[in-house]
């Protein structure tokens, strides 16, 4: 059987090349450049399924009407629909959530759920990124061995909204707990930082811990060109 995995982070590739060597009666197929998601060549490969561990695009009507899609998104679904899950989450307090396996229909995250897994909100954006891709190709696997039929979500529908880069501004906050995930949640592969700036100075920090009654953090400075 054939079966494609879309993704542009590091950690879901390396266990996809993981999954690969492990699951050889199986044939494998990488996607890394949205311009390789285009359904002349999905047709060639004709996959039973297509998973989506991570990926910021549109897919194309044309693919998941025609193919068996799965994205994975870090909400307890219906809650959560929409952009920026992981920073979402941890603003609004929550110290952990579930990963909703849901098949890919037209409106965004609102497709049939597969099954649901826990999914900690401990430590920095990279490690629980790490951790929820690890679980996402145990769902996968899963999906392959019983083929389940998804169910239609159910209960009140909360949308997020995709974050923008300049909500990382920690300048106005007077909490040192939020000082600190705000840090944590913006420090991954990817993202940017959360950050002050002072006149000509960027400041953006990253490797946050909280202890003590204070945030110690690694720092990188920049001057802002005007």
């Amino acid at each position: 059987m054939n079966y494609v995995v879309a993704t542009t982070k590091s950690w879901n590739v390396e266990n996809f090349k993981a999954l690969k060597k492990k699951a050889k009666a199986n044939k494998w197929f990488l996607i890394t450049d949205k311009n390789d998601l285009v359904l002349e060549k999905i047709k060639k490969i004709n996959p039973r399924y297509i998973f989506f561990p991570h990926w910021s695009w549109i897919i194309p009507a044309g693919i998941y009407e025609n193919f068996e899609c799965v994205v994975f998104h870090m909400a307890d679904l219906p809650y959560g629909r929409g952009g920026s899950p992981l920073q979402n989450l941890i603003v609004r307090g929550h110290k952990d959530t579930k990963i909703s396996a849901l098949r890919v229909v037209k409106e965004l995250d609102a497709g049939p759920v597969y099954f649901k897994r826990n999914l900690s909100l401990n430590g920095s954006a990279s490690e629980i990124l790490t951790r929820c891709s690890k679980i996402v190709f145990f769902m996968i696997q899963k999906i392959i061995a019983t083929e389940p039929k998804p169910v239609e979500q159910n209960g009140a529908v909360i949308e997020f909204k995709r974050r923008k880069p300049e909500e990382g501004d920690i300048s106005s906050l007077e909490d040192l707990e939020k000082v600190y995930d705000y840090i944590r949640m913006l420090d991954a592969e990817g993202y940017p930082r959360a950050f002050l700036e002072k006149n000509n100075l960027r400041l953006e920090f990253e490797k946050a811990e909280f202890k003590e009654n204070a945030v110690t953090s690694v720092i990188k400075i920049k001057i802002i060109k005007k």
